[in-house]
């Protein structure tokens, strides 16, 4: 179990797939029950404890500084990438804002509704920083809508992850909401770079768990996707607990 204060949000990516919604706009800017996904998910930040956040930018940047100058919680520092750095880069180049402990990392279009207890907390009470690396939340393949492919990884019975063989197919996703260690981004490369790269050398050091979320998941790839989550909101398909 960690004491979480310190998160990052990746909101500096392109959303090539959301357009034409983002040709103006950033994908984490984009609003979904009456407010912006970037919203959504530094306020679920702001209930677990979290009091220091950074959120990177790069399409539409200045956007994205003007709705970050209207929050008081988390306090938070924007990154500004004039050119992108992926998901590794991104988080490596914030590593002196995130501290010396375990940190969350959450994706800027990521949006979910907590089970009986919120995804955060329950990460960092599952987070062992002597056994893991990087923890991140999962959902099964068969509780989302739209395409899903062949899913991310497989899980044993105590959590640890792996990809899928060649043909196999995975039953889970990673839902874009982690608890990763400052450890695992010893000897990471400069410049830009994937995430996975890091998740990889962790399954080898059997360091990379995932945790399954007992909550509702949206996908949110496409402008269809978002509708999709707007009407079931609207509708109260689902519980909204936000």
């Amino acid at each position: 179990m960690i004491d979480l204060t310190h998160a990052m949000v990746l909101a500096a990516g392109l959303g090539t797939r959301m357009r034409p919604l983002t040709d103006d706009l950033p994908k984490p800017m984009l609003p979904l029950a009456g407010r912006s996904l970037l919203d959504h998910a530094l306020d679920r930040l702001a209930a677990a404890g979290v009091t220091q956040a950074v959120v990177n930018a790069h399409w539409h940047a200045d956007r994205i500084a003007e709705a970050m100058a209207l929050r008081e919680h988390p306090c938070v520092a924007l990154q500004r990438e004039a050119e992108l750095l992926e998901t590794g880069g991104g988080v490596t180049r914030a590593l002196p804002l995130l501290g010396d402990t375990p940190f969350a990392v959450v994706n800027g279009d990521a949006f979910w509704l907590d089970g009986p207890t919120p995804a955060l907390k329950r990460l960092a009470a599952a987070f062992d920083p002597a056994q893991m690396d990087a923890l991140l939340l999962m959902v099964r393949t068969t509780q989302v809508e739209g395409t899903v492919g062949m899913g991310d990884f497989l899980l044993d019975p105590l959590g640890r992850m792996r990809r899928p063989k060649e043909r196999e197919i995975a039953p889970y996703l990673y839902a874009g909401v982690q608890i990763l260690s400052p450890a695992l981004f010893e000897g990471a490369p400069a410049g830009a770079f994937s995430l996975n790269r890091l998740y990889d050398r962790a399954i080898e050091a059997g360091r990379l768990f995932g945790l399954v979320h007992d909550g509702v998941w949206f996908h949110l790839s496409t402008p269809e996707d978002l509708r999709y989550a707007e009407e079931t909101l609207r509708a109260g398909l689902v519980r909204a607990l936000f």
